[in-house]
């Protein structure tokens, strides 16, 4: 029976020895730059790479693995990643894994609790080292440690506050973007001002409305309850858009008197921006508009939005440094691991065309 040829001409080490004179275990040594690398000679390491080069010869990384035991891949967990929010964090981690020998493994939960417990367990399965959770708006009340603790992989989340559960977590810190929101406003002279609060169930809101209120009090600027909504629950990152609109377009046929709004986010900004353009009134000239996060459509936007900046790349990067320093740290089996911790970074007032001083009317207190 003939033999059944090899359906890869992939060169391997056994090729590298023939080709260079020397012999496997030498240049397995050298290509794997194993501890006994030290005592080969320069002249020698150099010849063996060159031939190596020449051949197209790579390193088997699943061989590598299964002699080591360690797979250098990172689990990237995306609660959705038609998110504008979770995609730019993405890049962040993306850039910052780039330089290491490290694999990201994405996988993305779609907002489903079902999905998501499924894709932790085919990570615990494929040994990943570190993991890192992407949560946006819509991220529910997964359970991220049952099984990762046990395993005591190095977890970080990012955009959510998951301490709770025991995991080092980053974020804006929304409650300083809030009053930097409201600040701005005022500082252009806005005193009736319409503020598209969040989800109920979302404690970014909270934390964003009580920057608000922070500055209000502040400032003696009155925060009249007519001028206040909420939006409904999520169930779409699109939500926002849809109850920005819903709200603003409530607040007009009402007939309640504003000059600026200040919305949740920036989705919900946009939706506000059609709906007073539906109702004839021009942004900024009959009303100014902030938002916060500055997703990649609030510069391209007809005005460009005024946001609050969330560093999210920076977020990104920091999360991906983070479980790179665990794994890289000393192994204390015997000493308890460090509590989780939530770091919060500053957020940043980005000006454009969406906000300007009230000409209509002199705003009063």
């Amino acid at each position: 029976m003939q033999k059944q040829k090899p359906l890869t001409n992939r060169a391997t080490i056994i090729d590298v020895a023939r080709l260079s004179g020397f012999s496997a275990s030498t240049v397995s040594i050298v290509l794997n730059e194993a501890p006994l690398s030290r005592y080969v000679a320069a002249g020698t390491k150099e010849h063996i790479r060159a031939v190596a080069t020449k051949l197209g010869y790579r390193p088997d990384a699943f061989a590598r693995s299964l002699r080591s035991r360690r797979t250098h891949t990172i689990g990237i967990m995306v609660s959705d990643i038609s998110d504008p929010f979770c995609t730019l964090i993405l890049q962040g981690i993306e850039k910052a894994l780039y330089k290491t020998s490290y694999l990201p493994i994405i996988m993305i939960a779609h907002n489903q609790r079902k999905q998501f417990e499924r894709h932790i367990e085919m990570m615990l399965e494929r040994r990943v080292e570190g993991l890192i959770v992407v949560a946006n708006w819509l991220f529910g009340g997964f359970d991220v440690l049952t099984d990762i603790e046990k395993n005591q992989i190095p977890t970080v989340g990012v955009g959510r506050d998951l301490t709770a559960r025991r995991v080092r977590s980053l974020q804006v810190d929304n409650e300083a973007g809030g009053y930097a929101a409201a600040r701005h406003l005022y500082e252009l002279g806005h005193r009736e001002i319409l503020v598209l609060r969040g989800p109920s169930e979302l404690a970014d809101s909270e934390r964003r409305w009580q920057g608000v209120q922070c500055f209000a009090a502040e400032a003696g600027l009155r925060l009249a309850s007519r001028r206040v909504a909420q939006l409904a629950p999520a169930i779409e990152p699109t939500s926002g858009f849809a109850e920005g609109f819903r709200l603003t377009s409530k607040m007009i046929e009402r007939g309640i008197d504003f000059t600026a709004i200040l919305a949740f986010d920036d989705l919900t900004a946009l939706g506000a921006i059609r709906a007073l353009r539906q109702a004839g009134r021009q942004v900024p000239e009959s009303c100014s508009v902030i938002g916060f996060d500055d997703v990649p459509l609030a510069a391209v936007s007809t005005p460009g939005l005024t946001t609050i900046r969330q560093p999210m790349e920076q977020m990104g990067r920091l999360a991906a440094e983070w479980v790179l320093d665990s794994l890289s740290a000393p192994k204390l089996t015997e000493t308890p691991s460090d509590p989780a911790t939530l770091h919060l970074l500053p957020p940043e007032l980005i000006v454009r065309e969406s906000t300007a001083p009230p000409c209509s009317r002199t705003a009063s207190k």
